[in-house]
C-alpha cells in the first residue's frame, strides 16, 4: 500500500488514472472529513480519464497518521509539498475542493514555482474574503440535526418550504448522509482538521497566488457562499470565476462542471 513518511507523519496517498503512465499529474486535495476508502471518489470522476490524479488522506484522516497537538493550514500545505517531493514531482496541475481548496490556497502561496494552473472548487479564503460556514459548529448536534443543517447548508435550496413539498425525497437525503460518515472514522482526527479549517486566512496573501487560477462554484452553496469566490477571484492576479448550477456539491449536480474544468486545465 502506498505510504510514505515525511518526517514528521506517515501519509497515505494513491495514483490513478486511465492512462497513469502516460498522462500529466493533477494533485487532487479533497475535502473535510475525506477518506480515499469511501467510494465513488476523484479516481472514479471524470479526471482520471484526463490526468494521473494523485491525492492522499490528509493528518487525522483516513489511514494517515492522527498525531498529537493542534493541526494548522500549514502543516496540510507542508504534508502536500512532501508527498509531490516524494514524488519527485517538480511541477503540477493542483485541484482543492472545499477544505482541499484552502490547503491549496497555502500551498499555492508559499510554493508558486511547483503549481503549473491551479483549480479552486467551492472554498472561501477567510478574512475580508469571507470564511466558509463554521463546520465544527455543527459537531455538538445530534447525528440527525447535523445532517440536516449539513444539507440545507450545503444546498440553500434545500429550505422548509422544499422538504415539506418534497417530505419523501427530503428524508431520503437525509439518510444517505447520516449513513455518510464512516463508523471507524477518527473523531478527534476529524476535529482537529475542523479547527483547522477555522482558522483559515490567505485573504492578503492571494495576489501572491502566480498561477493561473479558475475559481469555480454552486450557485447555491451556504458553505461557501458565491460572494467569497467573488472576493478570491478580485484578489488572485491570474484568476477566472465561474458558477454553476447547484450547491457545494455542484461538481456532481452540473454535468458541465467537470468538463469544463477539464478543457481549462
Amino acid at each position: 500500500m502506498p505510504f510514505f513518511h515525511n518526517g514528521e507523519i506517515e501519509i497515505y496517498f494513491e495514483i490513478g488514472g486511465e492512462a497513469v503512465h502516460s498522462s500529466p499529474p493533477l494533485l487532487f486535495i479533497s475535502g473535510t472529513g475525506a477518506d480515499l476508502r469511501n467510494k465513488p471518489n476523484q479516481f472514479d470522476s471524470p479526471l482520471a480519464s484526463v490526468f494521473k490524479v494523485v491525492s492522499l488522506d490528509q493528518r487525522g484522516l483516513g489511514r494517515t497518521s492522527k498525531p498529537d497537538g493542534d493541526y494548522s493550514m500549514r502543516q496540510y500545505a507542508n504534508d502536500v509539498l512532501t508527498l509531490i517531493d516524494h514524488l519527485d514531482i517538480q511541477r503540477l496541475k493542483v485541484m482543492g475542493v472545499s477544505f482541499g481548496g484552502m490547503v491549496a490556497q497555502e500551498f499555492a502561496i508559499r510554493n508558486p514555482d511547483r503549481v503549473e494552473k491551479l483549480i479552486l472548487a467551492c472554498t472561501s479564503a477567510g478574512g475580508k474574503a469571507g470564511s466558509s460556514y463554521p463546520l465544527h459548529e455543527l459537531e455538538r448536534l445530534s447525528p440527525r440535526e447535523r445532517a440536516e443543517k449539513h444539507l440545507t447548508l450545503s444546498d440553500v435550496r434545500l429550505n422548509e418550504q422544499w422538504q415539506k413539498e418534497n417530505p419523501e425525497k427530503w428524508e431520503s437525503y437525509v439518510q444517505r448522509s447520516l449513513g455518510a460518515r464512516r463508523s471507524d472514522r477518527d473523531e478527534l482526527g476529524a476535529m482537529k482538521q475542523l479547527l483547522a479549517r477555522k482558522n483559515h486566512d490567505t485573504y492578503k496573501r492571494l495576489a501572491n497566488i502566480e498561477c493561473e487560477t479558475l475559481i469555480v462554484g454552486g450557485k447555491y452553496d451556504g458553505i461557501a457562499p458565491p460572494k467569497n469566490l467573488v472576493a478570491m477571484n478580485e484578489m488572485i492576479p491570474q484568476s477566472e470565476l465561474r458558477f454553476y448550477e447547484g450547491g457545494h456539491m455542484f461538481l456532481v449536480q452540473d454535468k458541465s462542471a467537470y468538463q469544463e474544468i477539464i478543457a481549462w486545465l
